[in-house]
Order: structure tokens, then C-alpha cells, then sequence
């Protein structure tokens, strides 16, 4: 679907469930409640769904209470995938009328999609969508886009950034988005259970090809040392590309069965070809994907299928 076509199909459309991805981040959030606060704007009863609770750092994007009715539209944001729902919206997953997504892997599971990989962020297309409606951002919905937008990005560092990232951004801002106020709070601010877990994942590095490769661990026991909760590991991923020399960084996160795997990669490494190799997907620089098994068993797979990455690179 064109962004103009997805205006009009919602337009029509009333009682609509908006879903987010499991272990929600700013964009998933910050795309749903921002679409959230459009459709009220023109009249339609909707509400968010998460299988996961949102973290604490997001609580402003938060309506007071959402109204409760039986769905009768159900579109998905920033998910690529039925499997990222996470098991308490597993129901709707054959039942996503229309998705609204930046991953270039999304699966196509959705009656109607509205994709386009070349965006920073799901929230980069949200905006339009929100406009097209008829709807002008207030400081409320700017507030959400502006949270996708710099979740996504790093803060405005990583290589999707466009011109036309930050000038949404910057028009978010005129909109009286909380630049600021969201910078610190995603950015600036980490509890001691975080600075404990950084800690504990800095003891777990190790390097490959000389370097160029780095990976850190995230299990169950560094999080019973710590008592770090789920919602405080976000960012634990980039650690491992921001130390010099290193092409490849990966980050291993215990879960039952096996290791969830984030890759983040420089330019001539494609992160998204290294996790299809296992099922997974994502982002030329970011990506991700699950295997079973024990720390060192996914440790050798996915640092064998980086190597080779690496070497087909000419690294």
C-alpha cells in the first residue's frame, strides 16, 4: 500500500487494535501510540496492545485509559514478523489487516502492508500517515514520533539517518516535542543495575579475526547478579561496534532454549544476510535472529557465519 491508500483504508475503519512488538522499543511504541492519538483525533475508538509491559522510560507516551471493545480492525507497527507479537497477542497473528513497517525482512503476513525499507523508522513513516488522515501533530504525537525517531537512530548517530530523518525530527521539535527531556531519558540516564550489567557484559567480551569481530553475552545469571530487569538492557547491543577496529559486534541474550542474537555491523558487512543464515532478520547494520542451544554452542555458530561474512567482504 501507498501511504495515501493506508490513510484512506483506516479512515474507514473503526475499533481498531494497534499492536506492538514484543520487548517493545521507542519505535514500536512510539509509532502506535502516535497513530493511537491520530485516530482518536478523528473520531475512531482504538487502543495499543503489547504481550510485554512498557518500560518505565516510556510512561509518557502513555494515554490515562484506553476504552476496551472487541477489535474490529487490527493493524500492527514495526513488526516484521507474527513471531515478534510475543504470545499473549499470538491470536491476532492471521488476523493483521494492515501492517506499517521499515524492515526490509518483513514477512508479508498482513492483509495489506505499508513498507518502505528505506526509513529510519517505522515512526519516519508514521508521520505521513498521521498527516494524511487530516490529523495535525500536537505535542503530544510529536512527542511519540520524535521518541521512534531518536530510539531508532542512536540518537541521530547510526547510518540510516537521512536529511529527512532530522528534519521530521526537527519538525517535531517546532511541534513541541521534548527533545531534551527524551534524549536524557533514553540516552542519559542509566539505574546501577545497568552500570552492574554493562559491567558484567564488558567481562564476557571476547574477539575474533584479529578484532574485527566482538561478542558479549547477556544470561540469566548476569541478570540474578544484578537484578537488572529486561527493560534496562536496551542499548547492551551497540557496545561491542563501538570498540575501535571491530566490524562485526554481537550481542548473545539468554532465553529458554537458547540465545537471541543482535548484530550491529559497519557498512560492508550486511547483518541481515548473517542472521537469515538462521532464520532471522532485520537491517543491513542491525539485525537479529534466535538460535538454540547453550552460550558456547550459539557463540561458534554465529561467530563461524560472521567470519565467513567477513571474509566475503573482503575483511
Amino acid at each position: 500500500m501507498t501511504v495515501q491508500q493506508a490513510c484512506e483504508y483506516l479512515r474507514k475503519q473503526d475499533d481498531i487494535l494497534i499492536l506492538c512488538h514484543q520487548s517493545p522499543d521507542g519505535d514500536t511504541l512510539g509509532s502506535g501510540f502516535g497513530l493511537y492519538y491520530a485516530l482518536r483525533a478523528v473520531g475512531k475508538r482504538a487502543r495499543v496492545a503489547c504481550s510485554d509491559p512498557v518500560p518505565p522510560q516510556f510512561d509518557f507516551l502513555l494515554p490515562e485509559q484506553m476504552p476496551d471493545f472487541t477489535p474490529q480492525f487490527v493493524t500492527a507497527v514495526d513488526v516484521a514478523d507474527t513471531q515478534l507479537l510475543g504470545s499473549a497477542l499470538s491470536c491476532w497473528a492471521d488476523k493483521v489487516d494492515l501492517c506499517i513497517d521499515h524492515h526490509p525482512s518483513n514477512r508479508g503476513y498482513a492483509k495489506h502492508t505499508l513498507l518502505r525499507a528505506g526509513a529510519a523508522a517505522t515512526a519516519e513513516i508514521m508521520i505521513e500517515v498521521i498527516r494524511g488522515m487530516g490529523v495535525e501533530p500536537d505535542r503530544t504525537i510529536a512527542d511519540c514520533i520524535y521518541t521512534g525517531l531518536c530510539t531508532d537512530t542512536g540518537c541521530f548517530q547510526y547510518s540510516n539517518v537521512t536529511s529527512h530523518t532530522l528534519r521530521i525530527a526537527a519538525d517535531m521539535v517546532d511541534l513541541g516535542a521534548s527533545a531534551y527531556r527524551i534524549n536524557r531519558r533514553m540516552f542519559g540516564i542509566k539505574s546501577k543495575a545497568r552500570i552492574a550489567m554493562e559491567r558484567e557484559v564488558l567481562d564476557s567480551l571476547i574477539y575474533a579475526m584479529e578484532g574485527k569481530i566482538a561478542v558479549i553475552a547477556v544470561t540469566k545469571d548476569m541478570l540474578d547478579r544484578t537484578g537488572a530487569k529486561e527493560s534496562e538492557l536496551d542499548g547492551l547491543s551497540s557496545i561491542p561496534r563501538e570498540i575501535e577496529g571491530v566490524q562485526v559486534g554481537i550481542t548473545l541474550r539468554e532465553k529458554p532454549d537458547g540465545f537471541k542474537i543482535s548484530l550491529r555491523t559497519v557498512e560492508k558487512v550486511d547483518a541481515s544476510k548473517i542472521c537469515a543464515v538462521f532464520g532471522g532478520g532485520g537491517h543491513a547494520r542491525a539485525a537479529g535472529c534466535f538460535i538454540p542451544g547453550t552460550l558456547e554452542q550459539c557463540r561458534d555458530k554465529i561467530l563461524q557465519a560472521a567470519q565467513v561474512a567477513c571474509e566475503e567482504a573482503g575483511l
